[in-house]
């Protein structure tokens, strides 16, 4: 494949978007490299790599028939492919306390400057409408080490927010 390209697909969750976007690539004789899809408060979200020999604007043309069918807005970027050199996480940080405007940016904001380099992060809100709880799990990897993030994390007891951290074992094999 000679070009690879971000596709971007979000809209209404409903049976089949999966399918037939990938369908559609598939025909189109579109390489799918990695993806994350997931179901967010109603609405299904794609983010996949593509690859193709074709320009941005074929692949926006093989998928928007069906996107368009489907209520869904679509995007693509050209990216650099960049496949096989996926980062491992060495720690896991899950994070609960009460819903409030400024968590995320908080606890990230202060993860980041203890050196976390965030590769994935999951969230939920869950709890009652009058007394929500927001969860996050986040993986990444400690590049000053976790006993630089187990300082940070301290602060936050003081605010009701649990943060936990694991180490994720590393060796595969």
């Amino acid at each position: 494949m000679n070009h690879w390209y971000m596709l971007t697909v979000v809209g209404e969750d409903r049976p089949g978007i999966v399918a037939k976007i990938t369908h559609a690539l598939y025909e189109g004789g579109c390489n799918m490299g990695e993806a994350s899809m997931m179901r967010l408060g109603g609405n299904f979200s794609i983010m996949l790599m593509v690859g193709s020999d074709t320009k941005r604007r074929d692949i926006e043309n093989m998928v928007e028939p069906v996107a368009d069918s489907l209520g869904l807005h679509v995007h693509v970027d050209t990216i650099e492919g960049s496949l096989h050199k996926h980062v491992i996480p060495d720690v896991r940080i899950s994070v609960s306390g009460a819903d409030r405007p400024g968590i995320v940016a908080d606890v990230t904001n202060a993860l980041a400057e203890a050196g976390l380099n965030i590769l994935d992060l999951e969230s939920d809100v869950v709890g009652t409408e009058s007394s929500p709880i927001y969860i996050m799990h986040v993986e990444g990897i400690a590049t000053e080490g976790i006993g630089s993030l187990e300082a940070v994390i301290k602060l936050f007891s003081d605010q009701g927010i649990d943060i936990s951290i694991q180490p994720v074992d590393t060796v595969i094999g």
